[in-house]
């Protein structure tokens, strides 16, 4: 989901509150904070020996022990997102929460659906993958990634 999306989401549920469910299917507690919203661009080099880049907004959501009270609403976070859009370079970034269950991860936004007074975020998971797959050689065969003669890894 991109940042347009998102906020499109939200400016059409503002007094709704939020839920955002892991790829495990539980919930994060309905008391998370939503502590930093950030740019975070990666720029790197794949096995194939290409220079890549990526961007991405990233929402940190943490949970305070002594606070429970606390329920974010859907429009309290598009104001978030208005603020923080002094450092993102752009609403077509995907979004991703990030989230320590039980390990600090990065889990994107798949879908959202309101549902009553709550807006349900859908959270899936990131894979590694290898970029260069035809360089490599495995458009054909996955035995030879890694092979001397392969010409990466």
């Amino acid at each position: 989901m991109t940042i347009t999306e998102l906020k499109n989401v939200l400016d059409l549920n503002p007094d709704k509150g939020l839920k955002f469910i892991l790829p495990s299917k539980e919930a994060i507690p309905a008391h998370f904070h939503v502590t930093e919203v950030g740019h975070v661009q990666k720029d790197f080099v794949d096995c194939g020996g290409t220079r890549r880049s990526v961007s991405s907004c990233i929402l940190q959501a943490w949970v305070a022990a002594n606070d429970e009270e606390h329920a974010l609403s859907a429009g309290k976070l598009g104001g978030i997102l208005k603020l923080a859009g002094k450092i993102l370079p752009s609403d077509e970034l995907e979004v991703e929460v990030e989230f320590e269950a039980p390990y600090i991860s990065q889990f994107p936004i798949e879908s959202a659906e309101a549902s009553g007074d709550t807006v349900v975020f859908q959270l899936t998971t990131k894979h590694t993958d290898c970029l260069a797959k035809e360089q490599c050689g495995l458009e054909s065969d996955n035995s030879s990634c890694c092979s001397t003669e392969s010409g990466c890894c």
